[in-house]
């Protein structure tokens, strides 16, 4: 059995690569929801949706996130009304939110949502949120418009509405405290041949993942079969702020600041061949190094890079 820890369009492609060199039913993706929110009275799950969808074929190539061929009446309407468009919604997009929101008012959990969503997508994986309790990303920003100590706000406020491009002084995860891991989390973790922390914002997206009590203590228990896949290449973010994240809260933004930040949880980690000069520094961090092509342009980039992330995990 895979286990990948994940959030965010890296982690989606990653799974997407770990299901062409084993049987999806083998695979187990536990996923952030810090990211998630409540806008027009929706439960909206952003990493899990994104997971579903590429997994399923579904997935808006040119964005990443949503659904391909996707139309955008309901938000239309929204905006003609005055209302909130700043966190885009498709109208088929919204069928899965208001099927989740009704699931859960009615009193299932978001785990048992998630199986019934990954069920009717007729997809084999294993989706499992890393808590059904809430749990939520708080970013301090600080800017001209803010006062001295900063502001903070919600996670896709920063993300979505400022475009990630206002200086963060920190990140909390709210609820952390009283949180659980989801059942099944911990079983996945333990029993897994490999663990996989897929390419995703080791801050943002693994962060909520780990601040869940029990699931840090988890992977470390597992270290020497756990491999980390670093997000960073020749000091930049494919996508999304986790190089600005990394230096706006004092780490190193290469692969060399990934290293120090999962050194305790991940015995390898696979670097670019951007970054193959680092290699003997990730090894002074105390882990071991695979330099390899890492950046997904396809389904065979994919496929290739899990295999060789797998393989560096099945150390015995």
């Amino acid at each position: 059995m895979i286990t990948v820890l994940s959030g965010g369009v890296g982690a989606a492609r990653m799974l997407g690569g770990v299901t062409q060199v084993v049987k999806a039913s083998e695979v187990t993706a536990i996923v952030n929801v810090g990211d998630d929110l409540v806008l027009h009275g929706l439960h909206i799950s952003p990493d899990l949706d994104t997971i579903t969808y590429t997994l399923a074929g579904a997935i808006n190539p040119e964005t990443g996130w949503g659904l391909v061929d996707e139309t955008w009446n309901a938000m239309s309407s929204v905006q003609r009304y005055g209302g909130i468009t700043w966190f885009g919604l498709g109208d088929r997009d919204i069928g899965t939110h208001l099927y989740r929101t009704q699931r859960l008012a009615d009193g299932a959990t978001l785990t048992e949502v998630t199986a019934d969503i990954v069920r009717a997508w007729d997809l084999k994986v294993t989706l499992l949120p890393v808590t059904d309790d809430p749990l939520r990303t708080k970013v301090t920003i600080r800017d001209d418009d803010t006062p001295p100590e900063g502001a903070e706000i919600g996670f896709q406020e920063y993300f979505v509405q400022r475009h990630h491009d206002v200086p963060v002084r920190g990140v909390r995860f709210e609820g952390f405290e009283t949180a659980t891991p989801a059942p099944g989390v911990l079983a996945a973790i333990a029993k897994a041949d490999v663990v996989v922390i897929a390419p995703s914002n080791p801050i943002v997206s693994i962060g909520p993942v780990f601040a869940v009590p029990g699931v840090l203590d988890a992977v470390r228990a597992r270290r020497p079969n756990v491999v980390a896949v670093s997000p960073i290449i020749a000091g930049a973010a494919l996508k999304g702020p986790a190089d600005r994240l990394l230096t706006e809260l004092g780490h190193e933004s290469s692969v060399v600041g990934v290293a120090r930040l999962y050194s305790a949880v991940a015995g390898t980690l696979v670097i670019d061949e951007a970054d193959a000069d680092l290699a003997d520094a990730v090894r002074a961090e105390g882990m071991r190094c695979v330099v390899a092509p890492t950046i997904m342009r396809d389904p065979l980039a994919a496929k290739t890079l899990a295999r060789i992330a797998l393989g560096a995990g099945n150390q015995r």
